[in-house]
């Protein structure tokens, strides 16, 4: 990959050995205790000689994953860093197109100028493309004392965070949960300032689900109404902590002890669980606008109507280059990413974030994918 600034910090062929430092940005949590991550060897890929460090930056939806990601490879191998900036989807994707990263994390795909920008970061002319690693549901958070669930259809939740809606105590939230004592408490919303994948995938639900979203096309920039705002998942989740009556929205593993919403699926309220996202990507096709077979890229069903299905899914890719010009590079990039498509890296992910680990067809995919990465 072209990165001037990253001469000397490749790696150098040596004992496979892996520490990863998480570099996090000053909005994000202080990495959580990951000691009991720790995966054991005969799940993992087989081992190749590498040392040195690799860099990578993107969704703070992973940041828990990856550092479950971190103690099992350190565990094994505690030669390499690796530090991963959790400063969001679109501020990853970017780094990696302007060069500044070996791969990115991302919540959203790359859009046509992202997909020609890599095909100029990455060697030769192949491009990058999207590996799906880590599938979580989002969470619909709120803050109401003595409430942990309320049930809500798409455009009850569209209403909230269009503006429409503005006491929790509104009919429409009223008549789908008869048995809950609701407040006059006055609604805050709670968004991402920032770019985000978490955004675009919670808007794209909105676009698709619901009839009453402002917006006809999805983004990572906030579309709704004004509220109160904060850059990363930490900042959302912090915001609606102190503030009663206010709903947000965050990758569910960071959902804590705040109160959660059961979206109305079909004829039923389904909450989120990893089992349930988990269906809805499973019953969803490839992107039409995908980079060839290699690009991984999923269109998620978000209105199915088929039980036990949660259609407000995130599905956060690992975005690499199909080639690199260094071949100690792509060595380092390729067995990293390998240790996070194999049975043991994603049973930490899933223990550490309740992420859904992927299936052992997708993981055997994705790592023959890895196999035929091209260096030089």
């Amino acid at each position: 990959m072209k990165i001037a600034t990253r001469t000397g910090a490749v790696l150098s062929a040596a004992a496979l050995t892996f520490a990863l430092a998480a570099c996090s940005p000053s909005n994000e949590e202080e990495p959580t205790d990951s000691s009991t991550a720790g995966g054991t060897e005969s799940d993992a890929p087989e081992a190749m000689e590498l040392s040195g460090s690799l860099v990578g930056a993107g969704a703070s939806s992973q940041e828990s994953a990856m550092e479950a990601w971190r103690a099992g490879f350190q565990g094994m191998h505690p030669e390499v860093t690796v530090s991963y900036d959790p400063v969001g989807s679109g501020g990853g994707r970017t780094q990696f197109t302007d060069g500044a990263t070996s791969f990115a994390g991302s919540d959203a795909l790359m859009d046509e100028e992202e997909y020609a920008a890599a095909v100029e970061a990455c060697d030769g002319d192949m491009g990058a493309i999207h590996l799906p690693l880590y599938i979580s549901p989002v969470a619909v958070i709120f803050n109401l004392e003595g409430i942990d669930s309320l049930n809500m259809d798409a455009d009850t939740i569209a209403g909230i965070f269009n503006g429409e809606i503005t006491s929790w105590d509104d009919a429409a939230i009223a008549e789908q949960n008869p048995d809950a004592e609701l407040p006059s408490t006055p609604i805050t919303i709670v968004h991402r300032a920032d770019e985000s994948g978490t955004t675009e995938n919670f808007q794209d639900y909105l676009v698709k689900a619901a009839s009453n979203w402002p917006a006809e096309e999805t983004s990572g920039d906030w579309q709704g109404a004004s509220g109160e705002s904060g850059p990363g998942t930490s900042a959302v989740v912090q915001i609606v902590q102190d503030n009663t009556g206010a709903i947000g929205y965050a990758d569910a593993s960071r959902a804590g002890e705040l109160g959660t919403v059961a979206l109305k699926v079909g004829e039923e309220y389904v909450p989120f669980s990893a089992e349930a996202a988990a269906a809805v990507v499973d019953a969803s096709p490839l992107s039409t606008g995908a980079n060839g077979e290699n690009d991984l890229a999923f269109e998620l069903d978000r209105t199915t109507t088929a039980s036990g299905a949660y259609p407000l899914v995130l599905v956060s890719y690992t975005i690499v280059c199909q080639q690199y010009d260094d071949e100690a590079e792509r060595n380092l990039v390729t067995e990293f990413v390998k240790y996070v498509a194999s049975e043991d890296g994603q049973n930490q992910a899933a223990s550490a974030a309740g992420s859904s680990p992927i299936s052992a067809s997708l993981s055997e995919r994705v790592i023959g994918i890895l196999d035929g990465i091209a260096a030089g």
